[in-house]
């Protein structure tokens, strides 16, 4: 995975940004993230990405490729577990939903909004008029009520990690810290 680095440093000399002291590399084919701190392997963590193939377009419910920004964090101090709706704290942990609603991927404990930065790859429209806007999808980085899922493509579009494993990445990242996707 090492060689996302290489990727996010092509991608940000074409698009006009500086590359950031960290840098998360997400593989879909591995279901892995990689958290990347001077150019030096901080952590690994396996996740899992969406049981669709990989996209950009609005509504496939795929995982979108390509460079990104950390546009927003939340639920700093929230415990682990805590399912979040519209970004807001339930102040409930999955557990306590019915069993019904814990079958779908809640989303818990942190989040990390994705926002893409190549215009008309996974920003605003593509060429086809399409909306491929990773910010306007709502794709996060995040905790899940299914880490047993972790390790396969289980998401509808996001990235899921294990609750505590997004509470010590959250810790470590900031708002525009960079992000590539890759298969």
């Amino acid at each position: 995975m090492k060689e996302g680095i290489e990727r996010v440093k092509e991608r940000c000399d074409a698009l006009g940004h500086k590359p950031t002291s960290r840098i998360i590399v997400v593989s879909i084919a591995r279901q892995l993230l990689a958290f990347y701190e001077d150019g030096c392997l901080v952590r690994s963590y396996v996740v899992s990405t969406s049981k669709r193939p990989p996209s950009n377009v609005k509504d496939s419910l795929g995982t979108p490729r390509g460079l990104h920004e950390i546009a927003e964090k939340h639920g700093a101090g929230a415990p682990p577990g805590i399912v979040f709706k519209a970004r807001v704290s339930t102040g409930r942990h999955f557990r306590e939903f019915d069993p019904a609603e814990q079958t779908k991927n809640l989303i818990t404990t942190r989040i990390l909004w994705l926002r893409g930065l190549e215009p008309g790859a996974n920003a605003g429209r593509n060429a086809a008029g399409e909306v491929v806007d990773t910010y306007d999808r709502y794709v996060y980085i995040h905790g899940t009520n299914h880490e047993d899922h972790l390790g396969t493509p289980a998401s509808s579009g996001c990235v899921q990690m294990a609750n505590l494993e997004i509470i010590e990445l959250f810790d470590r990242v900031r708002a525009r810290d960079l992000v590539w996707i890759e298969d």
